[in-house]
């Protein structure tokens, strides 16, 4: 006879999208450039700190572009997250550096959780890319940071909830914003999105 061994506690996520650019800004699809914050990016940055470092993560990781090392050094006052290429950007192939107009210009039916990107990542491959991610976070112990992207970030809170990437059409992520992926209260087994695209009260005015 064999005894069941209890499943490990779901980590709760706290997923940071990286503060302002110069792209962020004019709307433009920033993919795989790799673009520094702006002044004010990087004290959006500073202003997640109060926050942040009362959390004591357990893991650190962030995205190899630098707009997110950079919004992990100055929110955790100085301290590195582990690289992590799967929290990278979306690809965006041939729509690198377009705005969402110019896009449509080009093809005025795109909707980028349908149709991915050509010369890019496809849908599949980023939520590929978002399952295997989950799937070794789940096995690890809370609280974990993320400092990543907006597109990138809402494939992952959907994927987390288990509903289909077409949803994170619906979901938005504004520069240095936070949102909490955990177990949903007294249901320890039910992933859910506990807090979404959280920024500070001066931002909300």
């Amino acid at each position: 006879m064999t005894i069941d061994q209890p499943k490990a506690a779901m980590p709760d996520l706290f997923l940071i999208r990286h503060g302002e650019t110069a792209w962020s800004l004019s709307g433009q699809h920033t993919g795989r450039s790799d673009i520094p914050l702006t002044a004010g990016g990087e004290d959006m940055a500073r202003d997640l700190a109060p926050v942040l470092t009362q959390l004591r993560f357990a893991h650190v990781f962030a995205s190899p572009r630098q707009r997110a090392r950079r919004t992990c050094t100055l929110a955790l006052e100085g301290r590195t997250g582990v690289v992590e290429p799967d929290l990278a950007e979306w690809d965006y192939g041939r729509y690198e550096g377009l705005t969402g107009d110019q896009i449509h210009d080009l093809d005025a039916g795109w909707n980028l959780f349908r149709d991915g990107c050509p010369d890019g990542e496809s849908v599949a491959d980023v939520v590929a890319r978002a399952d295997r991610l989950i799937a070794r976070l789940r096995a690890m112990a809370g609280p974990i940071a993320l400092f990543s992207h907006g597109h990138f970030g809402c494939v992952l809170g959907v994927r987390w909830a288990g509903l289909d990437v077409t949803a994170g059409e619906h979901l938005a992520l504004d520069p240095a914003s936070l949102s909490v992926l955990g177990p949903k209260p007294r249901h320890p087994d039910v992933p859910v999105i506990v807090r979404w695209n959280v920024v500070s009260a001066e931002r909300l005015v």
